[in-house]
């Protein structure tokens, strides 16, 4: 990732605490929840390590072709899941969207890492107003999202709260947002 050093490392903790409690999601007692968290985790993670800002960490090129791989391989899951619905549509998009950057970042590392070049593919511009949409979208089915029940407000366990699910969305959305302008 490139920009300045505190952005990044803020957006290194943002992804790693929601690729966490991703990981707590898959404790859910619902095996469709289980598996979408599972998802959700690995691209938190993935993200919180390709946003290492370059001044700490440059992995070789290799490394991004291994990221492109790992990504390449959740995308053909998501496409094969999105048999079964919208979101893993979005699932699609957003590793289709790290591979995409990771293989960017592999053949022309020098390129980014001083902005060099003729300008924002028009991939890049697809995908950052795909996920500007995501964003705001996702930002407000925030909104309503207290639950209650007849004796008062529903709580479930920390895999079944569907409003921290929808947050931690949202922030992936974010970081996907920022690390694509960096491009």
């Amino acid at each position: 990732m490139h920009g300045p050093l505190s952005a990044a490392w803020l957006l290194v903790a943002l992804c790693a605490a929601t690729g966490a409690y991703c990981l707590l999601r898959m404790r859910s007692g619902v095996e469709e929840q289980r598996r979408t968290a599972g998802g959700e985790a690995l691209m938190g993670f993935g993200m919180a390590l390709m946003a290492v800002p370059t001044a700490v960490l440059t992995p070789p090129s290799w490394a991004w072709l291994l990221y492109g791989a790992v990504f390449g391989a959740a995308a053909m899951r998501a496409l094969w899941a999105a048999r079964r619905g919208a979101h893993h549509l979005h699932h699609l998009v957003g590793t289709f969207a790290m591979a995409y950057m990771a293989v960017a970042m592999a053949v022309r590392p020098a390129a980014h890492a001083h902005h060099e070049g003729a300008g924002a593919p028009v991939l890049t511009g697809l995908l950052l107003l795909y996920f500007v949409g995501y964003v705001l979208w996702s930002g407000a089915r925030l909104v309503p999202a207290g639950a209650t029940t007849a004796s008062g407000p529903a709580f479930a366990g920390w895999g079944d709260r569907p409003e921290l699910a929808r947050a931690c969305r949202l922030s992936m959305g974010m970081g996907m947002l920022a690390m694509l302008l960096t491009m």
